[in-house]
């Protein structure tokens, strides 16, 4: 199946790779929804069904649709019936876009009200050899997770993102967000960032992320647990770019409802 040729203007920029896309929930697909105008219309593409790699899917699905770390937790109730996953980068200035216009709308209206479970995971799209800023600050962010403060430094991250490759990730910047989110124990998450503990969690999401075809950040994966989160019985659906609430709110409502 030839990949399906995307153009993306609300999203960071893709990777060149030439790969089938492998989106889970028993398909071989490109970019489910892409954008069409900068008005944020949406477009699907099929979705064909592949019965003869349900297994495979499965076990795809569960490492999506669960926290990639131990000392992590979703946002939301465990049996809420929709599972979003943004796959992101800290240098991503659409993603920023996402968490200072977008996010807190969602986590208001779904999460909090028990429809909806997110999850974030790591694309670094942005590294440059010699200088992976993109991962440095996704360690940072699990070194915070081992003291229990994920989502408070994710959120400081973003806060103070400033671009991409424009060299304001630094070791030291990184420990004044720890700071900044009040880390108890600094020594310890000093220790932590220099060294380098939780690059295989970020391998591991980045190697998710080319497994399912994604080409750009942020990319959020939605799907239904419908009431059978063994099963996820609903294909996926891929959002990508940094795209108005209207747009989340719709699909999440259908998948939802559905």
């Amino acid at each position: 199946m030839k990949k399906e040729k995307v153009k993306v203007k609300t999203g960071s920029k893709k990777i060149t790779q030439n790969k089938k896309a492998l989106i889970v929930g028993v398909v071989l697909i490109a970019i489910v929804i892409s954008i069409l105008s900068s008005m944020g219309g949406v477009s699907r593409t099929v979705i064909h069904d592949d019965s003869s790699k349900n297994s495979e899917n499965r076990k795809i699905l569960n490492e999506l649709s669960n926290p990639a770390y131990a000392n992590l937790t979703a946002l939301g109730k465990d049996n809420a019936k929709v599972i979003m996953v943004e796959f992101g980068d800290y240098q991503c200035q659409y993603c920023k876009r996402f968490h200072s216009n977008t996010k807190d709308s969602i986590i208001t209206n779904f999460v909090n009200t028990g429809k909806l479970r997110f999850l974030f995971k790591d694309f670094t799209i942005n590294d440059k050899p010699g200088d992976k800023a993109s991962t440095l600050s996704a360690e940072a962010s699990y070194c915070a997770a081992d003291q229990g403060k994920y989502w408070q430094y994710h959120d400081e991250i973003y806060k103070n993102s400033k671009g991409e490759n424009v060299a304001w990730v630094t070791k030291d910047m990184l420990k004044q967000f720890a700071s900044n989110v009040n880390i108890s124990d600094m020594k310890t998450f000093s220790s932590c960032l220099d060294s380098n503990r939780h690059a295989d969690v970020i391998a591991g999401n980045n190697n998710l992320a080319n497994n399912l075809g994604l080409q750009a950040t942020p990319t959020f994966i939605l799907l239904s647990t419908n009431d059978k989160p063994q099963q996820y019985p609903q294909q996926p659906i891929a959002i990508e770019g940094a795209q108005p609430y209207s747009v989340f709110e719709q699909i999440i409502e259908k998948i939802y409802s559905s």
